[in-house]
């Protein structure tokens, strides 16, 4: 699973710190399940039968099964004694060393969690103008059912394996509205039609652990691809969004081809999948053949440059060997998964846009990384409750020095040996360890103590690696060096670096860093450039634009990336009160990012402005940015409304009550903004009437939270 850093990505590592009981008695082996999501009352209603061997005689078995209620419990085809407490179904019987057993559940699980139905109540209505229908209408997408086991487990609506190690083959059949697609894990066998629901079938051949058991619901089409070695890919959009298809998906052939080349081991599945989602908790999540992932990723070409789904692309496929096919035993080897899947992810980067993009990343990971020692938050990798950035780029950097240090014939032998070894298992570091040193020959305790059992990040050893593969990075180390030591003038010293590099990425980190140590007329020197990198640093070295660089913040308008367009749009609207109209004329249709970040921007300006359209049309803008508050949009812009909303005006009824069912979000993260926005409200007496007003027609969760803030 990936989890981006802030602002871009916000990540958080959960993990739900259940110690599940593991049962070495009996053996799980497959499962043959059908499950119907009711998606008005959120409840599952399904009935799985399990196939086990029983290793050592034993008087009973047990399942994790969370709020469940079962109907109808059959071992062997009759009924069986059993007891549920909500958190488990434990079933009473004497089993029989070496003999196998069927196990047949019949229940209605209530998820609070895992299984997410979105859209399934709200209100779909249009705004009255013909452009602000045209741009709300981008924003939304059909309702939709999805899953996301990690940390969270599927037992919340499957009676299944709170433990990684209990490795099961999962047939699913999935039964619903013939209206919707539904896709899961595995190879599509047939839709068996019915009265208007229809039964969707897939088949596993290989074991996995429940957690990565998924499936979506909603409407897509998709388009299919053929790796080199012949496994099919189907990669899945909404209708509306297919002149989006290529960027989104763009290298996903080569990546996949990448990895089976470089890891050595063939993909391990019948076939691969993925599939966005709307307020999905992550980036990205590698369900076995079926990654989900954020439709925030959903892009078009001129996104792709600002925000693209290559690395969580990359990462999540990975993961079908790292986490899927070789499984961590638990928590205190989650290196093993996330840390490979980085370190791969960054592998594939390298290979699409070359060393340059490799060594930054790795520098500006290092940079994290070493600030988090400094603080004295540094975590060892095999520290079970680090954090997501110790063991997604710490993880990276260990496996990057290892490669250094054991070279790459021996560090590719090692990887193959140690999948094969361990396919469909589960393992331990020390299990990878053996792996790297049998291949190597060398001993690796050295290499354990520093880059996996040291609390602090080796920043000095990651910079001399650096420094010995990167030109371009020895450079701007160099140069930031001898801008501290010497006494000769800053701007003549960082021309004389600029001039002497070709390295776009060094000249945009040259501008974010040092503009301010930069002459006037180098800075318009640098505007001349066609690199969008450096055009976009150049977009925000003034908060107020000097007249003298009014005509060259102009030219950024027309740059082929929303992020350099919104910051210029935003700059010269402050600077140049004047020009206003005609900078919102030039900028009228642009929607921007998935999260509208221009189009949001463009909205609260054009209101701002009186000299720009009518009456009439201000009021149309206001209430589609007044309307993009609603759950019917994605929770990205939902935030990017409140915040400027608050900013600026005074929140309305509906902006409220958006703002109470946001603080109820399945989000943890827009769960937090929106409940921080609602106490920063609540401060004011005459808000909170308003609230406490408002809160009278809720109803659940909403006015059970609601309720809470207003006692306090």
């Amino acid at each position: 699973m990936l989890k981006r850093f802030l602002p871009l990505f916000i990540f958080c590592f959960l993990h739900s710190g259940l110690s599940a009981q593991h049962q070495d008695k009996v053996d799980f082996i497959h499962a043959d399940i059908i499950v119907r999501p009711m998606p008005i009352t959120k409840e599952i209603r399904g009935k799985v039968t399990y196939t086990f061997n029983v290793l050592s005689n034993v008087d009973s078995v047990f399942l994790d099964a969370q709020h469940m209620e079962f109907v109808d419990v059959r071992l062997n085809g009759r009924k069986a004694k059993f007891s549920n407490n909500e958190k488990t179904i434990s079933i009473y019987k004497k089993l029989k060393k070496g003999k196998s057993y069927q196990l047949r559940l019949t229940y209605t699980a209530h998820p609070k969690q895992t299984v997410y139905f979105l859209g399934w109540d709200t209100s779909m209505t249009l705004g009255t103008g013909s452009t602000t229908k045209s741009f709300r209408a981008q924003s939304r997408s059909l309702p939709q059912v999805w899953t996301q086991g990690q940390g969270k487990y599927t037992s919340h609506w499957l009676p299944s394996f709170d433990d990684m190690t209990e490795k099961v083959e999962f047939d699913l059949s999935i039964t619903f509205d013939r209206n919707y697609k539904v896709i899961a894990n595995g190879k599509f066998q047939m839709i068996k039609e019915g009265n208007g629901l229809n039964t969707w079938s897939f088949d596993m051949r290989q074991p996995m652990s429940s957690y990565l058991l998924a499936f979506v619901i909603g409407d897509y089409d998709k388009q299919e691809l053929t790796s080199t070695g012949g496994v099919p890919i189907e990669n899945y959009y909404y209708p509306k969004d297919s002149l989006k298809v290529e960027p989104t998906y763009r290298y996903t052939k080569e990546i996949f081809d990448f990895l089976e080349q470089e890891i050595g081991v063939p993909y391990p599945w019948q076939n691969y999948k993925q599939l966005p989602v709307r307020d999905f908790l992550y980036a990205g999540m590698e369900n076995t053949g079926a990654t989900i992932f954020s439709d925030s990723y959903v892009v078009d070409s001129t996104a792709f440059v600002d925000k693209n789904y290559v690395n969580v692309n990359a990462h999540e496929m990975a993961h079908q060997w790292f986490g899927n096919l070789v499984t961590e035993k638990d928590e205190n080897h989650h290196w093993l998964h996330e840390g490979f899947a980085t370190y791969y992810a960054y592998l594939a980067e390298r290979e699409l846009f070359g060393d340059e993009h490799f060594f930054w990343k790795l520098y500006d990971s290092a940079k994290q990384l070493n600030k988090l020692s400094r603080e004295g938050k540094g975590e060892a990798l095999t520290n079970p409750k680090a954090s997501s950035l110790t063991f997604y780029e710490k993880g990276a950097w260990a496996l990057h020095m290892l490669r250094s240090e054991v070279g790459d014939i021996a560090f590719k032998d090692g990887i193959k040996s140690y999948l094969e070894k361990f396919q469909f298992k589960n393992v331990t570091i020390q299990d990878f360890l053996n792996a790297m040193e049998l291949a190597s020959g060398k001993k690796l305790s050295s290499f354990s103590a520093l880059w996996l059992n040291t609390k602090e990040f080796p920043f000095e050893s990651a910079k001399e690696n650096l420094i010995s593969n990167s030109g371009p990075l020895k450079e701007f180390l160099k140069l930031k060096w001898e801008l501290t030591t010497s006494l000769a003038e800053k701007n003549a010293i960082i021309q004389r670096y600029w001039e002497e590099s070709n390295s776009k990425e060094l000249k945009a980190r040259i501008i974010r860093d040092y503009h301010k140590r930069l002459s006037a007329d180098f800075l318009k020197i640098t505007f001349k450039s066609e690199s969008i990198k450096i055009r976009q640093a150049l977009s925000t070295i003034f908060d107020k634009i000097p007249n003298d660089f009014k005509s060259d913040y102009e030219t950024l308008l027309d740059d082929k990336s929303y992020v350099t367009i919104e910051s210029a749009l935003y700059r010269l609207w402050i600077s140049f009160p004047q020009e206003r109209a005609i900078y919102l004329e030039r900028t009228r249709g642009i929607c921007g990012l998935p999260n509208k970040n221009v189009r949001l921007l463009w909205l609260l300006f054009a209101v701002l402005t009186k000299e720009y359209g009518t009456d009439e049309l201000r009021e149309d803008y206001i209430s589609e940015l007044f309307d993009y508050t609603s759950p019917e949009h994605a929770m990205e812009i939902r935030q990017g409304a409140f915040g400027l909303i608050g900013e600026v005006f005074k929140l309305s009824d509906k902006n409220i009550l958006d703002l109470l069912q946001a603080s109820v979000h399945h989000s943890w993260q827009f769960r937090k903004f929106a409940r921080t926005l609602l106490d920063e409200l609540l401060k004011d007496d005459k808000q909170k009437k308003r609230v406490m007003a408002l809160s009278k027609g809720l109803k659940g969760e909403e006015l059970r939270y609601i309720n809470s803030k207003l006692q306090e």
